[in-house]
């Protein structure tokens, strides 16, 4: 039993995971198997797993992540694609950047990054200017960037080589299309935590086109909620108290006031009143509201995919000395509904950042 709990604790580490992986191919290669490997180690015969692939000895690349919100429950998920890729892989990284979305320590983290000489950067890109001049340092250094979860606009000229996540104006207009479904017409408000920063502007601005194109007569006003979660409830609450008798949906783009839309229409019993709320991301209480059914829908976007996605096209990228060259990634858009919502509330994984256990998950 020692050996058996010495063996689990050993594959919990990334370099642990790495190396059985590794001399598990060995072995099979020779003709010993894999159970026989685990036999020797003391453990059950399970089937194989995965493997490392056939890449070549190469060194242990070195990747910096610098995100604009590090603390935010929302990159739970992508941190542990960030981490099964560099177990994966061989490699390490670093999650650096700013806790409040202060673009300046970002752009500090991204300089540092390239003073230590890392093999690759993935950053989100969430102002349209800030990040031109250190990403094009960067690439004059020999350093790879990629974005993900945030892009810069094309008309910004950045130099970044490919992004990874979702289509965030498509996605808007997804929202767009849903709401002239579900309101009709009406007064419907759109809550957005930081207005002009580009993981979720290109949202409303998406949402409001849809609309605008559609011709459904629904007046759309844009609120700032705020970058707090505390803070979005207090706006969206009061904002409903200030608007109960004329406001027929609420909705938002980001993950924190998605889940206070939720709230507060639990709070205040929305659906009885015929107000429909929606909006993005994969929050647990959202999710809950969703199937108590005082939430119509939510957006998932995949954030372990904006983690692992990045890690694999760098060291593609510096593995293969630039040829395998980093390319933009859908990382996709999906309606959770009361219908398939059972599905995120049942399971925990990494995948959405509800367990930290790595486990196959059976469909």
């Amino acid at each position: 039993m020692d050996e058996q709990n010495a063996m689990g604790k050993f594959l919990q580490s990334p370099i642990g995971r790495r190396n059985f992986l590794k001399q598990a191919a060995i072995a099979g290669g020779a003709g010993a198997g894999l159970s026989a490997l685990l036999a020797a180690c003391g453990s059950t015969p399970v089937a194989a797993a995965g493997s490392e692939g056939n890449f070549p000895s190469h060194p242990q690349y070195n990747f910096v992540f610098v995100n604009h919100v590090t603390t935010n429950p929302f990159f739970t998920a992508t941190q542990y694609g960030i981490q099964d890729a560099a177990a994966l892989l061989g490699c390490k990284f670093q999650w650096t950047g700013s806790e409040n979305s202060v673009v300046s320590d970002m752009v500090t983290a991204i300089n540092t990054a390239i003073a230590n000489n890392v093999d690759g950067i993935a950053t989100t890109i969430v102002d349209p200017t800030a990040f031109n001049a250190p990403i094009a340092a960067a690439i004059q250094a020999g350093i790879p960037v990629v974005a993900y979860n945030a892009d810069a606009p094309a008309s910004s000229n950045n130099k970044r080589y490919a992004y990874i996540g979702q289509d965030l104006y498509q996605s808007g207009v997804e929202l767009g299309n849903r709401i002239v479904q579900l309101v009709g017409s009406g007064d419907v408000v759109g809550f957005i935590a930081t207005p002009g920063q580009l993981n979720i502007q290109p949202r409303i601005d998406g949402a409001k086109a849809a609309i605008q194109a559609s011709g459904a007569p629904i007046n759309f006003v844009e609120v700032t909620s705020g970058p707090t979660v505390d803070g979005e409830l207090s706006i969206i609450d009061a904002y409903w108290t200030g608007h109960a008798s004329t406001l027929k949906g609420m909705f938002a783009v980001d993950a924190g006031s998605t889940q206070g839309v939720a709230q507060t229409s639990k709070k205040y019993n929305l659906p009885s009143l015929g107000v429909h709320t929606g909006g993005f991301d994969l929050l647990p209480l959202t999710l809950q509201l969703i199937q108590q059914g005082f939430c119509d829908f939510t957006i998932d976007q995949q954030p372990y995919l904006q983690g692992m996605y990045p890690m694999l096209q760098l060291f593609m990228y510096k593995l293969s000395g630039g040829l395998m060259f980093p390319c933009d990634t859908d990382t996709g858009l999906l309606f959770v509904t009361k219908s398939n919502v059972g599905l995120y509330l049942n399971t925990t994984s990494r995948f959405e950042g509800s367990s930290s256990a790595e486990k196959v998950i059976s469909g």
